[in-house]
Formats: C-alpha cells, sequence, structure tokens
C-alpha cells in the first residue's frame, strides 16, 4: 500500500505520537473525500515559529509566524479530473504541502481551551481542505469548509 503521507521534521523534535495521529487523521480525510491512496500523497512539515514565518514571507508577504500554511498543487478543476482517474492514476501524485508551526499549535490548544491532539489534527484537516480547493475568503465559502472540517473531526471523535 502506497504512503498517503510523508513527515518531515524541521528544527523540532521528533514525536511517534504526534505522527500517528498525523497518518489518522489524513487517512480520515482520505476516506471522506473518496480519495485512493494509491494515486495521491500529503507532505508535511512541522517546524517552529521562526521558519514558518520565512515561508510565510516568502510566499504571501505576510512577516509574521502563522500556524498553518498549505501549498496545493493542483487547482480545484484539475484535482477533480485527477481524482476521476481514481486509482487508474499511474503515478503517485503529491496533493501538496501542509507546513504547521507546532509551537503555535500548543499555544493555541491552550489558548481555546482544548487539547493538544484536537488543535493539531483540526489543523491538518484545514491543510488538507486548503490542499482540495476550498477556502474561508467568502463566508459562504467559510461555511462549506468548516462543516466539512467539523465531520472529518467528528468521524474521528475529536472534539472540542
Amino acid at each position: 500500500m502506497n504512503k498517503i503521507s510523508e513527515i518531515i521534521w524541521k528544527d523540532i523534535t521528533k514525536d511517534i505520537k504526534i505522527e500517528n495521529l498525523i497518518e489518522k487523521v489524513i487517512q480520515k480525510c482520505f476516506e471522506v473525500e473518496c480519495i485512493s491512496p494509491t494515486s495521491l500523497y500529503i507532505c508535511i512539515t512541522l517546524t517552529n515559529p521562526e521558519n514558518i514565518r520565512s515561508l510565510n514571507k516568502q510566499y504571501r508577504n505576510i512577516d509574521n509566524p502563522t500556524d498553518v500554511l498549505s501549498f496545493p498543487m493542483f487547482e480545484k478543476n484539475e484535482l477533480q479530473e485527477l481524482l476521476k482517474k481514481g486509482s487508474n492514476v499511474s503515478v503517485q501524485d503529491i496533493l501538496g504541502d501542509v507546513i504547521i508551526s507546532i509551537p503555535k499549535v500548543k499555544e493555541q490548544a491552550q489558548e481555546y481551551g482544548h487539547s493538544f491532539e484536537r488543535e493539531l489534527a483540526y489543523m491538518l484537516v484545514h491543510g488538507f481542505y486548503h490542499l482540495m480547493g476550498y477556502d474561508h475568503i467568502e463566508e459562504k465559502d467559510k461555511i462549506q469548509m468548516r462543516e466539512k472540517e467539523e465531520n472529518v473531526l467528528s468521524k474521528l471523535n475529536i472534539t472540542r
């Protein structure tokens, strides 16, 4: 079976519990969206505020750290065409990259009064749906994206 995620640890300590949570969450995202793991995978980089700030400045021209960045490899319509092919795709393509600041996840979990695991799972699902072409700039799009995120988290029994 092909892997559905590649996890990169950049300037933070590797943690097997975090890796296991990532695999579980991304697997559920793929399952909910009916994505064959033989066709797509995600690269997830776990890092610190300094690194994510640098990327945020470089790619979004925002000179501040953030919690999560997503870099999709496909436009939404291209992705839909690829997914129609399903497991007939001969090469496993990368859906995109998700970069998460682990210290920011810890900070936000405390700020919002829920567990680190819940906050990390939310960041993963949020990043996944950005890779799928969803956004939250317009209110109607935000509602649709939040419904999808909450659906995955509820299927994982990860609540606030």
